[in-house]
């Protein structure tokens, strides 16, 4: 099947240089080398946090390369407090302390989680650390508002598998549901939902996802459903449904940016105004008062030697390839991968002291997407290059560089960042050039291939 492929122009972190030139990319056709093994979901190679949550085992150097993904875990996130929230750039893959990762800035408020939107930023993403395979999801939430502006609530795979609930600001009466198979665009998957002021109404919204159906419920009510029967594609002789495990993510960006494609800027409603009156303390806000999780059984006949972790054995990314396994992995460093997880250059040799003369002098990427939003059809991203001098959770930057960390001062410019939004639909106009493999499309395109296009220039 054709595969299409996205570039884009890379980001700046305010106070970061960019990445290096000869930074490794993946994609259709290109897996990343043995030096810097994972594919981030931003199309680009690196190791530490860039074997973690998002990893693409298909572009990776091997199917090992990426962390294995720690298994679904029932329970109800009243997200009061950013204490069960860890900003990317410290987190080393212990899900069994840590139930979100953060880009960008959230902000606890009123017994809630603010996921805000400065100016001149790309907003803020929330992504489980654990995944799902198969199970009832419910967030209840607000949305933002004003043109340019996009509110998600999505499951996304590290194949690209995607199931999503989107809210553009300039339609507060309704919800957009939509899902992909492996990133594969189809401009017919978009249905609108009717749903009361989605800003000054909480509404809990639910995606019920099953081995052969698929539901979008608001408020308990069901608005969509979808039967995997009716997804068979003859033409790759597989369903396009989505069916491999997948993380829960909830977001705010900045589709109505200039820099993005003008179809991305008409779908959210114009180009994004810094100066509206929606905008509270400086920022654009969404709520997200609690995340519910009810885990299903794995679908009929998985593969199960375990019970911890979710693994992938074969490169076609379906069903019939995740297994469960008991292997768990936490990375020594974010020098260490998949592949390596246990590697760690600045550990310190009993009886010896630590030297800066010793630190090893390569520089590799650690970090991905150190920004906090995202765009629609595959806008710029940013990604933290590291040196290996660093000794804590944080990747220290190479010399010249400013340590990336989720303030909002260090969010990146508006020019870009990772992306979890809807599918490219027929008015999204993000462009795409087809080259050999899967088809990347909607927000799988704005997710994963970033870094690529200024690399290329």
């Amino acid at each position: 099947m054709v595969r299409y492929f996205v570039t884009a122009a890379l980001a700046v972190l305010l106070s970061v240089t960019l990445v290096r030139a000869d930074a490794p990319k993946c994609g259709p056709g290109s897996l990343c080398p043995a030096s810097a093994p994972c594919c981030s979901q931003y199309g680009q190679c690196g190791v530490g946090a860039y074997c973690l949550g998002g990893c693409d085992p298909l572009f990776s150097h091997q199917l090992d390369s990426c962390v294995v993904a720690p298994v679904c875990k029932s329970a109800d996130y009243t997200l009061k407090s950013l204490d069960d929230v860890m900003s990317i750039d410290k987190y080393l893959g212990d899900s069994s302390s840590i139930n979100w990762v953060s880009q960008g800035q959230p902000v606890v408020y009123n017994n809630a989680l603010l996921l805000t939107m400065a100016q001149d930023t790309v907003g803020t993403l929330l992504a489980s650390t654990h995944y799902v395979w198969y199970g009832k999801i419910s967030a209840k939430m607000t949305t933002s508002q004003g043109q340019g502006v996009v509110t998600a609530f999505i499951m996304m795979s590290d194949v690209k598998d995607e199931i999503d609930f989107e809210f553009i600001g300039v339609d507060i009466e309704h919800a957009q549901s939509n899902y992909y198979s492996q990133g594969v665009t189809n401009y017919h998957n978009e249905e609108n939902l009717t749903v009361s002021n989605t800003v000054e109404n909480v509404h809990e919204y639910t995606i019920d996802w099953q081995p052969d159906t698929l539901t979008w419920s608001i408020d308990g009510n069901v608005m969509r459903t979808l039967k995997r029967s009716d997804t068979w594609n003859a033409t790759a002789n597989r369903f396009d449904y989505p069916q491999t495990p997948s993380r829960i993510m909830l977001s705010l960006w900045p589709a109505g940016l200039s820099t993005n494609d003008i179809g991305t800027v008409n779908w959210a409603g114009g180009l994004i105004n810094w100066n509206s009156p929606y905008m509270q303390n400086g920022y654009y806000y969404a709520m997200v008062q609690e995340v519910s999780l009810q885990c299903y059984d794995p679908p009929s006949g998985a593969n199960i030697t375990g019970k911890n972790s979710y693994v992938y054995n074969n490169e076609a990314g379906t069903n019939n390839t995740v297994a469960i396994v008991d292997e768990t992995e936490i990375l020594a460093s974010f020098y260490a991968t998949g592949e390596n997880p246990s590697y760690n250059p600045n550990a310190v040799v009993s009886g010896s002291k630590s030297s800066a003369a010793s630190a090893p002098t390569q520089s590799v990427e650690t970090v991905p997407g150190m920004s906090g939003g995202g765009n629609r059809g595959g806008d710029p991203v940013s990604s933290a290059s590291a040196s290996a001098g660093e000794a804590t959770g944080t990747a220290s930057v190479a010399a010249g560089e400013s340590a990336a960390t989720g303030s909002a001062a260090a969010q990146a410019t508006a020019s870009g960042g990772f992306s979890q939004g809807g599918g490219n639909a027929a008015g999204s106009g993000a462009s795409a050039l087809k080259t050999e493999g899967r088809v990347l499309g909607g927000s799988v395109l704005a997710i994963c291939v970033a870094v690529l296009g200024l690399l290329v220039i």
